[in-house]
């Protein structure tokens, strides 16, 4: 501990403890010891630089507590040689013996600066290593888990794995182990100090502290409960505001402001009556636990004033009894925070051990079986598969699908028409059947030459924090600017993005929220355009396009899927009359398949589908006009 540390022992404040208990408070792991023994694992290859610097953390606070009582040395110099000169029995100061005493001080101090810098940039270095090495296996473990993990997690979960669980660790490493060797150093050394000077002193010190740590706590726990509270509130409050301006256009739309104000009033005075009472337990600890040390120490001030006239103890040994005081209940508090903090690190340690350890998807065929020019043919041979092993989707599903067809997907909502097209793509691994292309197994290939194959262009659109160029050009790094700018022409999207502010190279922001849903659905297009697949496959590929610019897609689309096999998932049954077979799904089953004459002289479920559409258009088109 540095001279620097000292000083700032010296302005502790209980408040700074409360507020890193409550977050220790409200996460805990389920199996401690399992968690420890692995974070072990990821610091054993460092563990000389751990050890290095926790021995330059326990000598650090070694040397500053030897500090105080050094000083009251120089304290019963200087006051010894007054009374000395006082009564002229001699000289006024011992000059020598201060000199050295004080440079041994300022040498103390000195040694104890640079362990204290010393461990520190060691942790540092230590925390930064771990820190890269867990953030690379996540991102790494992230391609290698299922799809299926990702669709029953939110977001943030998995965000706060890779960013909150991981900077938490971190934040340990770096700061609270050094931290409690620090603690638990000065802890012990300071109580053998206070021992040595005076164990009646020390008994009515320790005894005096007890106390205020159960008052001290006694408050924490009342105050938890309304910290808690609050954060339940403040959460109901944000969500209030988050619905009323994100919907504002309906609220206004329906009349709902004095609803919206109402609700706001009620969770604002609800919060109000939280937040008062959690602030008042907590701003009642530092005066309740002053008062109390301030007991103490004005006993121990009396005591040691009465033990110095008796010649007990030398006044330089009060005056170092005393700082020890100061000290003494800084590390408890320390102890404290520390044990929460770590009991929160090994939570979100556990967490993110749990997601290093998730299972993960099959692994590839060792065997590469990439085509150089593939056919197109696909097969699907009693397919079963459910994203559920007891809720199955596809029962025995089967097709057969010529090089070059054009077949599209149709069905009520739930049908698993979007499920076909993912398991051709091989995100999901089938219960049961083959899929196969080119008369080849798909778990034969590797998922990169499977899914090289593919174009797909989906509803949701994703695009990403890039140049325009940039966005086209994925999944084809190796594409000129004049290939690109021919994909974009084909997609009927270059004359707009000449439009934009710089055009080719205007950068998308992160939700890509600076361009329309329909510009977005374009790009997708060009970039399957520039991909150039054996494979297309188009999920309400249009669904975002205004009519007339729909036109030109569906021509555009039609010259792409020329000699190309080409799967459509299409809800407006319109867009779908030139496709070579039309699958008719329900319930994860073929009802009927066919092309679009075919199925409308089959008088089936199909030609109820055309023509509850059909008569929906019409009404339309007439209540328009």
């Amino acid at each position: 501990m540095s001279q620097q540390s000292s000083e700032q022992n010296n302005s502790y404040d209980p408040m700074d403890e409360i507020n890193i208990g409550m977050q220790g408070l409200a996460q805990k792991a389920k199996d401690p010891k399992k968690t420890i023994k692995k974070l072990m694992d990821y610091l054993s290859p460092h563990k000389t630089a751990l050890i290095t610097a926790l021995f330059f953390a326990m000598f650090s606070t070694v040397f500053s507590v030897i500090g105080p009582r050094l000083l009251g040395r120089v304290t019963t110099a200087l006051v010894d040689g007054m009374l000395a000169f006082w009564f002229g029995t001699g000289l006024l100061t011992n000059f020598p013996y201060m000199a050295k005493i004080t440079g041994w001080l300022i040498a103390l101090y000195i040694v104890s600066s640079i362990c204290s810098a010393a461990q520190g940039i060691i942790m540092a270095r230590l925390s930064v290593k771990v820190t890269y090495k867990l953030r690379t296996e996540i991102s790494e473990k992230m391609h290698k888990l299922p799809i299926n993990y990702y669709d029953t997690r939110s977001h943030g979960e998995i965000l706060s794995r890779v960013t909150n669980d991981v900077d938490t660790m971190s934040q340990t490493l770096n700061q609270n182990l050094t931290q409690l060797v620090s603690s638990v150093t000065t802890l012990v050394g300071v109580l053998a100090m206070m021992i040595w000077i005076s164990p009646l002193m020390t008994a009515v010190a320790v005894l005096v502290i007890p106390l205020s740590m159960l008052v001290m706590m006694a408050v924490l726990k009342r105050s938890y409960v309304y910290f808690s509270e609050q954060q339940k509130v403040l959460g109901e409050l944000s969500g209030i505001v988050e619905e009323t301006y994100s919907g504002r256009d309906i609220v206004c739309a329906y009349n709902g402001e004095t609803d919206a104000e109402e609700r706001f009033a009620k969770a604002n005075k609800k919060l109000r009556s939280c937040a008062w009472k959690a602030q008042f337990m907590t701003s009642i600890v530092e005066p309740i636990f002053s008062f109390v040390g301030n007991l103490g120490y004005v006993i121990v001030c009396v005591l040691g004033g009465y033990l110095a006239v008796r010649r007990v103890i030398t006044i330089g040994d009060v005056q170092a009894f005393i700082q020890y005081i100061q000290i003494f209940t800084q590390p408890l508090g320390e102890l404290g925070a520390t044990s929460n903090m770590m009991q929160s690190t090994i939570a979100a340690a556990e967490r993110v051990f749990e997601f290093l350890e998730e299972e993960e998807e099959v692994k590839d065929t060792e065997k590469s079986m990439r085509k150089k020019q593939c056919k197109g043919r696909v097969s699907f041979q009693n397919v079963r598969f459910g994203y559920q092993p007891d809720k199955i989707i596809l029962r025995d599903f089967s097709a057969e699908i010529a090089p070059g067809q054009t077949v599209a997907i149709v069905g009520p909502t739930g049908a698993g028409k979007t499920t076909v097209v993912k398991l051709l793509m091989r995100f999901y691994e089938l219960n049961a059947g083959k899929i196969l292309i080119d008369d080849i197994d798909a778990t034969n290939f590797t998922r990169g030459d499977l899914r090289s194959i593919f174009g797909m262009v989906l509803q949701d659109t994703w695009l990403y924090n890039a140049t325009i160029m940039e966005n086209i050009r994925y999944g084809s790094p190796n594409a000129t600017d004049e290939e690109v700018i021919a994909a974009a022409k084909t997609a009927h999207c270059h004359n707009f993005i000449r439009t934009l502010p710089g055009g080719y190279n205007m950068v998308l922001n992160e939700e890509a929220t600076n361009i329309s849903q329909g510009q977005k659905q374009l790009f997708t297009i060009a970039r399957v355009v520039l991909k150039n697949p054996a494979i297309l496959i188009l999920d309400e590929a249009t669904s975002s396009i205004d009519t007339r610019t729909e036109i030109l897609i569906q021509k555009a689309m039609k010259n792409i899927m020329q000699g190309r096999t080409s799967f459509v998932i299409a809800h407006r049954l319109s867009t779908i009359r030139d496709a070579d077979l039309i699958l008719v799904m329900k319930d994860g089953n073929i009802m009927e398949q066919g092309n679009h004459q075919q199925l409308l002289e089959a008088q089936g479920f199909y030609a109820d589908l055309y023509n509850s559409q059909f008569t929906e258009g019409v009404v339309t088109e007439e209540l328009n006009s």
